[in-house]
């Protein structure tokens, strides 16, 4: 069922508190290295704005530790330096979540203003999914939006408790979450056929849920990544140094039986003698990898060949890189893989932090249907598994 959106609010002169997600990448400085997350969210904010509310944003960033000089990277000044110059607006930046400094700054909002709280996980109650903390930030505002699909999956206070304490009609979901429901819906629910999966990264362990929810879905699923490896190990070949996780083999062997045709690994592997960028490489055809190499990208005809099946898809879900991407030697398969989506007229939907940062790495990001900004809470949607955070606002 749809949810209530924030189209069904009531918004002028009220003050609503937005759930986002500005977990940002950072350097090592601490400095906003990837603005996609706060520019995703940018149409619900300006809507609620443009309707005479007032906005308190709540997020996290990072993995704070408890420790004030690990943790000062992630306090979220940065992140509201650019959010105010994305917005064209005053951003008001309090020193905490629920203390005096955010009392204060959320008292004195105007229709118009904007306050954006510190990382709301320097908070304990956050993980913990506290009721007492939660209805002391619920009492800064006057409805509840969560437009933060990465943090779906979490039942934290900030995603649960909270929108708990206000009443079913004011709690509502933002246009960024609406659209990854309804992008999720059809590719689970009625997708267009042919259906293809692109399947990568390192682990099986990490996609086995997603694979047996999707195998009755799709036509085709394509292998990459180094879980290429632990399939092939479970088909007896031979895999160099290549990453196997050797305790998943018999629910590799679990997999390949499941799946039959519908499962596709790579005809040939580019293989190096160790993870370097500048070690000797080669491409090695067939299933077998030699001792002393690893396989670190699908081969040239594996990505001709995968290529060549999406475009002749007409819904396409991706997840996982098929290569090292991050290394200019090993990034060509996965290179191809965005290219045959963004020249894809199919349905064509990307999710996964790294996939994510592929596409938007090779300025794709842009001619593919989708991109998710939720990492996990893209997976376990795959999964078929629901989110409590969605379950506390109201269906329309």
């Amino acid at each position: 069922m749809p949810k209530q959106t924030i189209r069904d609010l009531e918004l002028s002169g009220r003050k609503v508190l937005v759930r986002v997600d500005f977990n940002v990448p950072q350097t090592k400085d601490g400095e906003v290295s990837d603005d996609r997350r706060i520019r995703s969210a940018l149409p619900t904010l300006n809507y609620a704005l443009e309707h005479g509310a007032s906005l308190i944003l709540v997020s996290h960033l990072g993995r704070p530790t408890g420790k004030p000089e690990e943790d000062k990277l992630f306090r979220m000044d940065r992140v509201a330096a650019r959010l105010q110059e994305l917005l064209g607006r005053p951003v008001v930046k309090a020193n905490d979540t629920v203390g005096p400094d955010a009392q204060a700054a959320c008292a004195a909002l105007r229709p118009g203003g904007v306050v954006l709280l510190e990382n709301v996980r320097f908070n304990s109650g956050e993980k913990k999914g506290d009721k007492k903390f939660a209805a002391q930030l619920a009492g800064l505002a006057d409805a509840y939006v969560n437009d933060a699909f990465g943090t779906c999956h979490r039942d934290e206070a900030s995603m649960v408790a909270v929108p708990e304490c206000f009443p079913p009609e004011r709690r509502a979901i933002g246009f960024l979450v609406e659209k990854e429901l309804q992008v999720l819906e059809a590719l689970l629910s009625q997708p267009k056929k042919p259906m293809i999966a692109v399947m990568g990264g390192a682990k099986v362990s990490d996609k086995i849920l997603v694979i047996e929810n999707l195998l009755p879905k799709v036509d085709q699923l394509l292998i990459g990544g180094a879980m290429t490896y632990t399939f092939l190990k479970a088909q007896g070949h031979s895999t160099g140094k290549s990453r196997v996780e050797a305790d998943r083999l018999d629910e590799a062997k679990h997999l390949l039986e499941l799946a039959g045709a519908k499962l596709v690994l790579p005809q040939d592997h580019l293989v190096a003698t160790s993870l370097e960028p500048s070690a000797e490489t080669k491409v090695v055809e067939g299933s077998d990898i030699p001792e002393g190499w690893l396989g670190l990208d699908i081969g040239p005809k594996t990505a001709d060949a995968y290529a060549a099946r999406i475009r002749g898809a007409k819904t396409v879900v991706w997840n996982g890189p098929v290569g090292k991407f991050e290394d200019e030697p090993y990034r060509q398969g996965t290179l191809k893989i965005a290219q045959a989506l963004a020249e894809s007229p199919a349905v064509t939907a990307v999710g996964g932090g790294e996939t994510a940062e592929a596409v938007e790495e090779f300025g794709l990001a842009d001619q593919v249907s989708h991109v998710s900004t939720g990492g996990g809470a893209f997976l376990e949607s795959l999964e078929g598994k629901s989110f409590n955070s969605l379950k506390v606002i109201p269906d329309k």
